[in-house]
């Protein structure tokens, strides 16, 4: 087997396995999610108000890749829920911020601390210093394969 074979071969090992890693992690974390009896879209929202703060609407959506119409209908099922809340945005009077209810606040600190409890589960088979090497790794090829879109 020539060099270009033999990188070839390698490069769809390392795929296959990629792949079937992400893919068993991701299962184990929808499920995890699923356990609160809220949607993925419903806890992305959450999640991000929850570490980012207030958003308005239009940014939720840019952020999390919803379209518009889409994260209208979960930030208002959200609202109906106590969750979240619309806030006048002091910088836009036209605008308004999504935030975290003090309801919504508490039930996602609990949710959030389990989901922590999860993530970390999966990626305990790996040392901390194997954990670095890893984000290292991903950065580099995340960055050169967004640099062949070009």
């Amino acid at each position: 087997m020539d060099y270009k074979q033999e990188k070839s071969q390698l490069d769809l090992r390392l795929f296959r396995i990629w792949m079937k890693a992400n893919k068993a992690v991701f299962e184990n974390i929808r499920k995890d999610i699923e356990s609160y009896s809220i949607s993925p879209e419903n806890f992305m929202v959450l999640e991000l108000l929850y570490n980012k703060g207030a958003h308005p609407i239009q940014k939720i959506s840019e952020t999390l890749s919803i379209p518009s119409g889409s994260i209208t209908y979960v930030v208002n099922k959200l609202e109906k829920q106590g969750l979240v809340e619309r806030k006048p945005n002091p910088n836009d009077k036209r605008a308004f911020n999504v935030t975290l209810t003090e309801n919504g606040e508490v039930l996602f600190s609990e949710m959030f601390a389990q989901h922590v409890t999860t993530i970390s589960e999966n990626f305990s088979f790996v040392s901390n210093e194997e954990k670095e090497q890893l984000v290292g790794l991903l950065k580099k090829i995340g960055i050169g394969a967004q640099s062949l879109q070009k």
